[in-house]
């Protein structure tokens, strides 16, 4: 019934669809969420994730998980990062990886809302060191569509297979375009 309604408001009310999915047998990956030039990113979302009924989760500041909001956070699918701790962020999250039976990180590569020339690389040292393929997720504004591409495993050699993760990417257009991330 959830699903019924996120899709109604989804498609019908905004005008938006989903085209590809995430497997429900892949209990682990990195979906890279591209191009993210606004909060309203994290709204389109969730309402793809209520479409395609995959739990997709997400990383938010430690301090944000207290008492009622953490609840909330939860089943939201939230996951608690220490952000101040001088520690390996890269390490930190593979630790929740393993922990997790199921862990499906939504991260913006870009690392901002605002226009970047260049991707952080954190995430596919996460999908190298937990072993767990890469989702290009693609919020295109423009078409109004999101899309899930199938999944990509990084080989190691970052240059080429950033290359390929780029390529899902050229003309897309995020809600603020001169935001967007352009490949080269």
């Amino acid at each position: 019934m959830k699903r019924k309604i996120y899709q109604f408001l989804f498609t019908t009310i905004f005008g938006w669809k989903v085209e590809g999915s995430i497997s429900p047998e892949i209990k682990k990956c990195i979906v890279i969420a591209v191009p993210h030039t606004s909060w309203w990113d994290f709204v389109i979302g969730v309402f793809a994730r209520g479409i395609i009924h995959v739990e997709i989760n997400f990383l938010a500041k430690k301090e944000l998980f207290v008492f009622p909001f953490n609840y909330f956070f939860k089943w939201m699918g939230g996951a608690p990062l220490n952000r101040g701790k001088k520690e390996n962020k890269v390490e930190a999250i593979v630790k929740i990886f393993l922990e997790r039976e199921i862990f499906r990180l939504a991260i913006a590569p870009e690392g901002t809302r605002k226009k970047v020339e260049e991707w952080r690389t954190g995430f596919y040292y996460m999908a190298l060191k937990a072993n767990a393929p890469i989702i290009p997720g693609v919020f295109d504004y423009g078409n109004k569509k999101v899309i899930f591409h199938k999944p990509f495993y990084p080989t190691g050699n970052i240059t080429e297979d950033l290359k390929i993760l780029h390529s899902y990417y050229s003309g897309v257009l995020g809600k603020f375009p001169e935001k967007s991330f352009h490949p080269k």
